[in-house]
């Protein structure tokens, strides 16, 4: 998290919504083998959690369960140059959005595993056009070997941390160049972000 208070957001339902609409993340902790991370699709369940699975061969997931963990999912992000907002005496920097979760972690059974594949899949399945996949496709034995390769967890979340660095530090003509010239750099959705949650 920044150390910016600028630069911080508390609207809890935009938050909630990041994570959802980018629905991947990292899983941070540290561990007797030291600090590990893992990449991980996230689904939140809307009431203050956030359920994920691991290989059950991943280097944190024989640790995780009861331990605090940190998540981190990261939204758009670009470059910034002085010459975006028109004055060369400063210096560059990056804009970005992040949000941190850190929380409790706890195994899941394997019900509830099914649950969180069979949400993601539908999550995932009904952006894409066609028929979506199910896991009624997959041939039960299968199934069962492949459920058996992966543990499911979630993390009920104590702290959201977010920073949503987007240049609320200069005018708002600044602001207003900046985003232009992130439009024009290739970074649309910095650039609504930049906009929309002006000050």
């Amino acid at each position: 998290m920044h150390p910016n208070p600028a630069f911080h957001h508390d609207d809890r339902a935009l938050l909630e919504a990041l994570v959802d609409e980018i629905g991947f993340g990292m899983v941070f902790a540290a561990t007797p083998d030291g600090p590990r991370v893992a990449h991980t699709a996230l689904l939140s369940t809307g009431d203050g959690a956030v359920q994920f699975h691991l290989a059950r061969g991943n280097s944190l997931t024989r640790w995780l369960s009861g331990e605090t963990a940190l998540i981190v999912v990261n939204g758009p992000d670009a470059y910034v140059s002085p010459r975006f907002s028109g004055s060369r005496a400063q210096v560059p920097t990056w804009n970005y959005v992040s949000v941190e979760l850190e929380g409790r972690v706890r195994r899941m059974d394997a019900d509830g595993l099914t649950a969180l594949l069979e949400a993601l899949a539908a999550r995932h399945e009904g952006r894409i056009a066609g028929e979506p996949w199910q896991l009624a496709d997959v041939p039960e034995a299968e199934l069962r070997r492949m459920l058996g390769a992966i543990t499911g967890f979630e993390l009920e979340i104590v702290a959201w941390r977010p920073t949503f660095k987007l240049s609320q530090n200069k005018t708002a003509a600044e602001r207003a160049a900046i985003a232009a010239a992130l439009r024009e750099a290739g970074s649309p959705a910095l650039a609504e972000l930049m906009l929309s949650l002006a000050p």
